[in-house]
């Protein structure tokens, strides 16, 4: 056995390993804070560790499968560590995860905030035990936050979701809709002000949903997170159509520190779809949605999720949503192919897609996703744009504008985590070629 009585948890090395959303890393983030703080050291997955802590995802099969590949690598490699399982997948199948051997511990969706209390004697398990509770009984909410190599902060705000719609396993993963107070976001961004972090990301897995329960609402907290000062940015991960209210566009619009950039889920650019799916919008209002972003906000980046080959979905619908989405000021498309999920209403859809021509229609939007970027980029070439840089490489500074480009410049790495000014030369697709100009 690799844990002996001798040794302390306080002398043991942890690897985390996170998959899914921005949500899943600011959970593993706090997580790990909590276990650091009890002397467990953090360590790179390419040391040997103790401990593996592996949050999953569970949104799609891929995803299941992707969790399935890290744990099988993980007790492959590390046969002797102790291996914990947590998070949505571990909520949904956790009898599924049973079956790969040396699986010492999976949590669910609770439990996983707890994970120190099911570390006081780590020793390998016979068999994998489960904690998980029943989902309808999570109605608090937790809060966390990570940091992305001291550049930028992912803030939970929100987390769980009413919608239920019909491909969806979300609500089942994560529980019904739950926010935090807006005072205690505001000492939480505070506090990561005081860490020189540059930029904070709103997350959740509704956040135009936050405050539903509480009396307050998302305008609220963005109009209090804009006097937050030491942070230069603020950028909202992702919000429903339906719920990106006029009065929040027109606030961010003129906002001090909330950057010119959207990502609005559309999934599908047909109204009999979006019906199926249980869409709580039609292609009017988020047509609406976009033309009043880019009219009050013309250099604004608005990134779309779309979903192909959802049952009933015919060529004519899909040629619908692709020339509704080629007619749209949208900038770049996140394509997913539908993926049965159990217990979703989806199931009992007829008109299945075949996986080929699901693959056909991704494709397809991809190519459009491409040109939409490319022409997005090309009208920013010339102009002077602050960069916040988070990566360095053989002598050349990766960051991001404002408004989402991607830019890549010649520069020193001590500029990583600063914002600079810089002039954007070219186009090169996947990045603007760019100058610093100090």
């Amino acid at each position: 056995m690799f844990f002996h009585a001798d040794i302390k948890i306080g002398h043991m090395k942890v690897v985390f390993q996170t998959l899914g959303c921005k949500l899943n890393f600011s959970e593993t983030s706090t997580i790990a804070r909590e276990l650091c703080q009890h002397g467990f050291e953090r360590v790179d997955f390419s040391e040997k560790a103790d401990l593996y802590v592996i949050n999953t995802c569970s949104v799609t099969k891929n995803a299941e499968k992707k969790c399935r590949k890290v744990i099988r690598r993980v007790v492959r490699q590390s046969p002797n560590a102790f291996v914990a399982v947590i998070g949505c997948y571990a909520q949904l199948k956790p009898e599924e995860i049973t079956k790969i051997r040396n699986v010492d511990l999976i949590l669910g969706t609770k439990e996983k905030l707890d994970l120190r209390d099911f570390l006081d004697s780590p020793k390998k398990k016979n068999r994998s035990q489960i904690f998980r509770c029943d989902i309808g009984h999570i109605t608090t909410f937790v809060p966390s936050f990570s940091l992305n190599e001291r550049t930028r902060a992912f803030l939970k705000i929100q987390d769980g979701c009413d919608y239920n719609c019909a491909y969806c396993t979300i609500p089942l993963a994560r529980g019904a809709s739950r926010s935090d107070s807006i005072n205690n976001i505001m000492q939480t961004a505070k506090e990561i002000a005081k860490m020189d972090i540059k930029e904070v990301v709103l997350t959740g897995v509704n956040i135009g949903d936050f405050g539903r329960y509480t009396g307050e609402t998302f305008l609220e907290l963005i109009q209090q997170l804009d006097s937050i000062e030491g942070i230069d940015r603020i950028r909202i991960s992702s919000i429903e159509p339906n719920l990106l209210s006029d009065k929040i566009i027109s606030f961010i619009a003129q906002s001090n520190r909330f950057v010119p950039h959207f990502h609005i889920p559309l999934q599908s650019g047909s109204d009999r779809i979006l019906k199926l799916m249980r869409r709580r919008y039609n292609r009017k209002l988020y047509a609406d949605r976009v033309t009043m972003i880019k009219t009050l906000m013309p250099e604004c980046c608005i990134g779309v999720d779309v979903m192909v080959g959802f049952p009933g979905e015919i060529e004519r619908d899909f040629l619908e949503s692709f020339n509704f989405i080629s007619e749209l000021d949208v900038s770049y498309l996140h394509v997913f192919t539908y993926s049965e999920r159990e217990k979703t209403e989806a199931l009992n859809i007829q008109g299945a897609v075949t996986r080929e021509e699901g693959a056909r229609r991704s494709k397809i939007l991809h190519f459009l996703s491409e040109k939409k970027k490319r022409h997005f980029y090309s009208q920013h070439i010339g102009e002077v744009m602050s960069v916040l840089f988070e990566t360095y490489h053989n002598g050349v500074l990766s960051g991001k504008t404002k408004n989402y480009i991607r830019v890549q410049v010649a520069g020193l790495k001590t500029l990583t985590g600063r914002i600079r000014e810089v002039k954007l030369l070219s186009n090169r697709g996947k990045y603007a070629r760019g100058e610093l100009l100090n």
